[in-house]
């Protein structure tokens, strides 16, 4: 058992009875599956980051990569504030 790997989830090959429609009933889809790339079983890591970043590089909306940049700006100042970095080195006397 790896410390990194997920478990596979067990498929049953149940089918309903009454049921007359196409594909199965129960299958759990998620509502972006068509949408984004980085859905589905992937190999390591380094394929994992290199999907996401193709699908971050072709995503149409682009004040979504702004809002995604803000927020990491942010988050990356208030650690630096958290570990008592010197922060004047940034601003000009």
């Amino acid at each position: 058992m790896g410390i990194f790997k997920t478990r596979k989830n067990k498929k049953f090959g149940y089918e309903p009875r009454f049921y007359k429609g196409e594909g199965n009933p129960y299958e759990i889809k998620h509502k972006f599956d068509d949408h984004r790339q980085t859905v589905g079983n992937q190999g390591g890591l380094k394929s994992k980051l290199v999907s996401a970043l193709n699908d971050y590089k072709h995503n149409e909306d682009k004040s979504a990569n702004k809002r995604v940049l803000i927020i990491l700006a942010i988050l990356i100042f208030v650690f630096l504030l958290i570990i008592d970095f010197d922060l004047s080195i940034f601003f000009s006397k």
